[in-house]
């Protein structure tokens, strides 16, 4: 895909809240403020009937013991899935359902995720290289980050010394 449509580039300014080490996240910004990852989208009518798609990097890299992460979301045409094709790295796909069930899923390259509808998610960057996928959902199923935005998930990914470890999020207000 060439990044001839749009690309989003979400630094961590911009998620600073979604990290759970608020002190390592304030240092960061004010030596760096890395990429955490970017987005790149093809222009495609939001509406049904249309497929959207896009590659995604995520890059290597922790907050505190918090892997580098995308913001996560629902959409906002909640009946709607989605699927990823991981094509490099090593990452965990977070989910959350809207009734607080959790699941996670082993991302690698040439691994498929399936994400149900009625299911938040978030990829985590588990690796030492970018994690890039290619994601595919209908054209009208909008995002809403808003509520990942104010609770959070109940889960949170860091690094462990074996390790990637799932663990309940100390500041989830589900």
């Amino acid at each position: 895909m060439k990044p001839e449509g749009i690309m989003v580039v979400r630094r961590l300014s911009q998620m600073r809240g979604a990290f759970q080490d608020h002190d390592a996240a304030e240092r960061m910004v004010a030596e760096s403020d890395p990429v955490i990852y970017r987005v790149y989208n093809v222009v495609v009518p939001e509406e049904s009937g249309q497929l959207q798609f896009c590659t995604s990097i995520i890059y290597p890299g922790r907050v505190g013991d918090e892997y580098f992460m995308t913001k996560g979301h629902f959409h906002q045409k909640i009946e709607t899935a989605e699927v990823y094709l991981t094509l490099q790295g090593q990452g965990l796909l977070l989910m959350q359902s809207d009734d607080g069930r959790v699941a996670t899923l082993d991302m690698f390259p040439g691994s498929t995720s399936y994400i149900p509808p009625r299911w938040a998610h978030r990829s985590i960057n588990v690796g030492s290289v970018p994690l890039v996928l290619y994601a595919v959902y209908p054209g009208d199923a909008g995002h809403n980050y808003g509520i990942i935005e104010e609770k959070g998930f109940s889960k949170i990914v860091v690094a462990g010394p074996c390790g990637p470890v799932v663990m309940n999020n100390p500041r989830y207000s589900g």
